[in-house]
């Protein structure tokens, strides 16, 4: 083999390699949860309306500021996000524990996590 063959091989070899490196995904990213610019007002509101409200509300406004404070320190809208869809959460779980509660379930056999976590130690 010459070296201007070789030359040429090795050439092929690395151009592949980058093109390889270059070429598109073969799977889309997973873009994250983004609510309606209007979510957390729709949201208060709904809080405000619910019986828990007197506890829930000065709850979601606090997460809300720590959030909105962080968002504008690191540019990043992400704690925004991770607080409507935690609100959305519990307000959409809300009626299910009310029935929970309701059902008359015994709970008083329960374990206490602190103490089986001292039972590990």
């Amino acid at each position: 083999m010459t070296a201007s063959t070789a030359t040429r091989r090795a050439y092929r070899e690395v151009t592949t390699r980058r093109e390889d490196q270059m070429s598109e995904p073969d799977h889309a990213p997973v873009t994250p949860y983004a609510p309606a610019p209007g979510a957390p007002a729709e949201l208060l509101a709904q809080l405000r309306a619910d019986r828990r409200a007197d506890t829930w509300v000065p709850a979601f406004e606090r997460e809300w500021a720590t959030a909105l404070e962080e968002s504008r320190r690191t540019f990043s809208l992400a704690g925004l996000y991770a607080v409507v869809q935690g609100w959305q959460g519990r307000l959409a779980s809300a009626p299910a524990v009310d029935a929970f509660v309701a059902s008359g379930y015994d709970d008083s056999e329960f374990i206490d996590m602190a103490e089986l976590r001292g039972r590990r130690r």
